[in-house]
């Protein structure tokens, strides 16, 4: 065992089972505090390029080279991660995005644009979240309470939408009476808030070294670890490999609904946008009952098939139904899939060892990414020779199929990764 962790609750084993002890309330706090920030920054620089160079290609641009970070910083990072303590990863992440928009909006209230600039700094800030993000995810299993893992992920996965739908419009009004300066210098502060709230999170933690120090070889042979114990585990792989083309093809989707909208006939970008609305909606409703319902062990497994084969079967007839139906099924999709989604995060992340948790976190993470960026260019380049609602409903079909050869085929595999958490929890 590389790595031990250990909470400190002084709240008493023997008081009623509750989600909301200190340290979880402390982490849920810290992530709502950086994730409006970072929602309001960002609608900040999304206008900041285009404003000032006129160009969408440029705007273009930025957000392919903010893939590479994705890419390539949580192989480089994860080994290290899973051997020393995680909370000052967490804390120092925050603290240095707080340090890093605080001096480009005092730049931008000084000095001139800069597009060179701002490339290097769009990559250093993708860079700073994708080992944030990887040090959150390795960390947030071990502050949700024994048990509560499936409502601990249910609300990580409401609080950026309800998040996004609050603090959209407000920053939109914020971005015409502040300016980008004053907004960054916003969200610097919120970051560097939300580094001070996790500061106070109470958990142990040990260095684990095996008496050397960390090397190239040392790095180079913890990944190697890891990569043979995916190879023995089936069901992760499956759980994995479907993850990475069902969401990859979820990206393939977006630049083909946009231009389906703004072509078809009686659409519009309105009703495109009340796309996010309705599944916002959808997840809301399914969050609550997700919060207060838990399924029985025997029939998580069934219960996750399901909702990726109706997730994909409404995909693959999407853009041929009414309206009406499209909204309803978008609907239909958010309540199933936050349900779904805690139930397999929880699962997962409950059944990896925690002296691998990083480095696993890291191969799903760079698969999604890799895997997005692929789809959004094969069903992009489709879209140029096809129909738009034809690429769509081909994307789901592979996608459908994908689901059979992996999670299906893997069933076994797959039904004791579900099992193992309840077990756990018994």
């Amino acid at each position: 065992m590389l790595y031990r962790c250990d909470t400190i609750e002084p709240e008493v084993i023997h008081m009623k089972q509750t989600l909301w002890r200190r340290n979880f309330t402390l982490l849920t706090l810290a992530t709502a505090l950086g994730a409006a920030g970072g929602i309001a920054g960002g609608f900040a620089l999304s206008f900041l390029v285009f404003d000032e160079t006129g160009s969408t290609l440029a705007s273009a641009l930025i957000l392919a080279l903010q893939v590479i970070p994705g890419l390539v910083i949580p192989l480089l990072a994860a080994p290290w991660m899973d051997r020393m303590p995680r909370k000052p990863f967490l804390v120092g992440g925050d603290l240095l995005n707080g340090l890093l928009y605080g001096l480009a909006g005092l730049y931008l209230m000084r000095c001139s644009f800069s597009y060179g600039g701002y490339l290097g700094f769009s990559l250093l800030l993708s860079s700073l979240g994708a080992f944030d993000e990887l040090a959150y995810s390795s960390l947030y299993p071990r502050l949700i309470p024994e048990g509560m893992e499936e409502k601990g992920y249910t609300v990580s996965a409401m609080l950026y939408p309800v998040l996004k739908v609050m603090m959209t419009p407000l920053s939109a009004v914020l971005f015409e009476r502040m300016g980008v300066a004053w907004m960054l210098l916003l969200q610097a502060a919120l970051s560097l808030l939300a580094a001070a709230v996790e500061s106070r999170i109470r958990i142990h933690e040990e260095r684990r070294m095996d008496g050397g120090r960390f090397s190239p070889r040392l790095w180079w042979s913890d990944l190697c670890e890891a990569a043979r114990y995916l190879k023995q585990e089936r069901g992760l792989r499956s759980i994995y490999s479907y993850m990475a083309v069902t969401n990859g093809a979820a990206s393939g989707y977006a630049p083909l609904l946009i231009a389906f909208f703004r072509t078809a006939p009686g659409l519009s970008a309105a009703l495109y946008s009340l796309f996010s609305v309705a599944e916002f909606l959808g997840r809301s409703l399914g969050g609550l009952v997700q919060y207060r319902i838990r399924i029985p062990a025997e029939k998580k497994f069934g219960f996750a098939f399901g909702v990726y084969q109706f997730y994909e079967i409404m995909d693959l007839i999407l853009l041929w139904i009414p309206y009406p139906m499209m909204l309803l099924s978008r609907a239909c999709a958010g309540f199933l899939g936050i349900n779904s989604a805690a139930m397999r995060q929880a699962a997962v992340q409950r059944y990896l060892p925690d002296h691998l948790r990083a480095r696993i976190n890291a191969f799903e993470s760079v698969c999604i990414t890799a895997s997005g960026s692929l789809f959004s260019l094969l069903l992009g380049a489709l879209g140029e020779v096809l129909d738009y609602r034809l690429c769509v409903t081909l994307g789901a079909a592979f996608s459908l199929t994908v689901c059979w050869l992996t999670i299906w085929r893997s069933r076994r595999e797959v039904r004791a990764i579900y099992q193992a958490s309840a077990d756990g929890q018994s």
